[in-house]
């Protein structure tokens, strides 16, 4: 039952009104509380999910974007998500600094602000391996019991061997 709770709560997560949407051209900006980041990190799906924390502030970040963007479109045929997790303070959000990182590098991944202004509330149930430094990611896919974080950036290379490992 819990399983299909969390699923449910998940399946929310993506396609409800409940969550506050700001929408930029065709491209849209969920926000993410802590509940509903736990269920993402616990649903119980065959989907990979590959979720990338980042900033507007974080040069490094911004820099390995696109091979996420990259990633998604080289697999979007698999049952894979990327998703882009802006770290970001409200102010940050609230004065459009991560609109405008979003569009002027034309995102292509689904982008999420995270509305927690504590990163305590937040690192240690993304993983205890988090020392809190960005970009950092995680690869979860419950149903094959994967859930790998890395604290790096990456290149298009690292990042797609960190995928396909998921696939064996």
């Amino acid at each position: 039952m819990k399983s299909v709770i969390t699923l449910i709560f998940s399946l929310i997560l993506f396609t409800s009104c409940n969550t506050t949407e700001t929408k930029i051209s065709e491209k849209v900006i969920q926000e993410i509380d802590i509940p509903k980041l736990e269920a993402l990190l616990n649903a119980d799906t065959d989907t990979t999910y590959i979720i990338n924390f980042w900033a507007t502030w974080c040069a490094p970040c911004l820099k390995e974007i696109p091979y996420f963007d990259q990633l998604g479109e080289t697999y979007k045929k698999d049952k894979m998500k990327v998703l882009l997790v802006s770290v970001d303070l409200g102010s940050a959000y609230e004065s459009g600094s991560v609109h405008d990182a979003m569009t002027k590098r034309n995102f292509q991944s689904q982008v999420l602000y995270i509305t927690e202004s504590d990163a305590g509330k937040y690192i240690d149930l993304v993983s205890p391996e988090w020392s809190g430094a960005i970009p950092a990611t995680i690869v979860i896919n419950n149903k094959k019991g994967i859930k790998n974080f890395y604290e790096q950036e990456f290149n298009f290379q690292e990042l797609e061997q960190v995928y396909l490992t998921t696939k064996k």
